[in-house]
């Protein structure tokens, strides 16, 4: 049984639609991440899942019982949860007392205390600023002193909303550090909601993309990022080449796809005369100045028309009669000569085609 399900779950304001629909089940111990662009819902979700919040529609099951509607039910469930804001609240007083201030609410005993939030702080990396003043920290910091105070009342469930929205690189590198260290040595359910596509990679064992209110795909990083099931999620994950075609052949698995008149080959079960969109992530592509034997079944001629450097890496657009978008580092375009008008050869197998509906 799974400890936390949901099912049609949405949610309006004043009329509009932020949620639709959501079916979702959080097994005990994941940790799973909903990504999606801002202003997704993906904080809406969060403070639903959290019990901040009624559902406008729809019903929130948590360990076995229906929490979407009984107050003494959400009361229950929610002391066995803990939520850290993207933008967490710091008190006027020190980092200890920061942590302390669920367990005392709670009434905990004062050597429970101690105990408890000098281990979280331990674990979070500040045991030495234990005495500062909250207030005085930075903001990567501030976040760890938030998911220490989340951690030191013991949850079930930690929810967690853009961990590390707007943090500089190295707070972002010691955040995530920490989360998972807890996802590693504790039995903690996590749930994280992030726009942060690698982070939810590195961190969660399963993935949701959450776009416009619809919970559009679930499954694990590897077949949310290399096999998307529409082309909102394939825009989403970074697959820059979504070409219209249609089937025209088919050998077994292998099928050939018009596009644009041209013929490019995949692995796919569609049937002669479907309509598919073919997805080619530009990593998948080699360029090359001449024709070169490979085992790669795509090689298509054509014409560079703009590159963008990106960090070390270089984009390029090239025109083969089909728009192919590609990357390679800086020093190959460098080595190769290339520039704009440069005529390069664009290779990729069929296997590196991912064809949907």
């Amino acid at each position: 049984m799974a400890l936390i399900e949901v099912a049609g779950l949405g949610k309006q304001y004043e009329g509009r639609r932020v949620l639709g629909g959501v079916d979702l089940a959080i097994e005990r111990g994941e940790v799973f991440a909903v990504i999606g662009p801002t202003g997704s819902g993906k904080t809406t979700l969060l403070r639903l899942l959290d019990l901040l919040e009624a559902p406008t529609s729809g019903r929130i099951c948590f360990d076995g019982t229906d929490v979407t509607h009984s107050q003494r039910h959400r009361l229950e469930a929610r002391r066995r949860m803990a939520y850290v804001q993207q933008r967490p609240i710091a008190f006027a007083m020190s980092v200890f007392d920061n942590v302390a201030c669920g367990l005392k609410w709670r009434r905990a005993e004062k050597e429970a205390v101690r105990e408890k939030v000098e281990r979280a702080l331990e674990l979070v990396g500040l045991a030495g600023k234990r005495g500062q003043a909250a207030r005085t920290l930075s903001g990567g910091e501030m976040q760890r002193v938030a998911i220490a105070r989340a951690l030191v009342t013991e949850p079930e469930v930690l929810l967690l909303d853009e961990p590390t929205a707007n943090l500089d690189p190295s707070s972002i590198a010691k955040v995530e550090e920490v989360l998972a260290h807890i996802i590693g040595e504790q039995r903690t359910t996590v749930l994280m909601a992030t726009h942060d596509m690698p982070q939810g990679q590195r961190l969660a064992g399963r993935i949701g993309v959450l776009i416009e209110g619809e919970l559009l795909q679930v499954g694990t990083p590897s077949e949310v990022f290399c096999s998307p099931q529409s082309t909102e999620v394939a825009q989403f994950v970074g697959v820059e080449n979504i070409l219209a075609g249609v089937i025209t052949r088919r050998e077994d698995d292998l099928v050939a796809i018009d596009v644009a008149g041209r013929e490019l080959q995949a692995i796919s079960g569609h049937a002669v005369g479907d309509r598919v969109y073919a997805l080619i992530r530009p990593e998948d592509i080699t360029f090359t100045l001449a024709r070169e034997a490979s085992s790669a079944r795509n090689t298509f001629e054509g014409q560079i028309r703009r590159m963008t450097p990106l960090g070390p890496l270089v984009r390029l657009e090239v025109d083969c009669g089909l728009p192919l978008l590609g990357a390679l580092t800086s020093r190959s375009a460098q080595e190769m000569g290339l520039a704009v008008g440069t005529q390069v050869f664009a290779s990729f197998k069929a296997t590196a085609v991912h064809v949907i509906g």
